[in-house]
């Protein structure tokens, strides 16, 4: 399984996060445009079509330093759950 630099996904979130305040304090075109892509890049990067849960998944990137689970160790079957 590939996974996102820890890097690249910070400053993503990070992205997000400027976007999310400057729109809620001045809503322009520009920014929303602007946070739709940040928006895509992360689901894309994070393997979902949810923000949400891009935005979770990104957390628990960067709280494992990008590490990805031993498959072994929680699941019963082997198999990842990853997309």
């Amino acid at each position: 399984m590939l996974v996102p630099d820890p890097k690249v996904v910070r400053k993503l979130l990070t992205r997000y996060a400027t976007l999310q305040i400057a729109q809620a304090e001045r809503e322009s075109a520009a920014t929303a445009r602007e946070l739709e892509d940040v928006s895509y890049t992360l689901c894309v990067m994070m393997g979902t079509t949810d923000i949400h849960d891009a935005i979770t998944r990104a957390d628990a990137l960067l709280l494992t330093d990008g590490r990805v689970a031993d498959p072994d160790e929680d699941s019963d079957s082997g198999l990842s759950v990853a997309v």
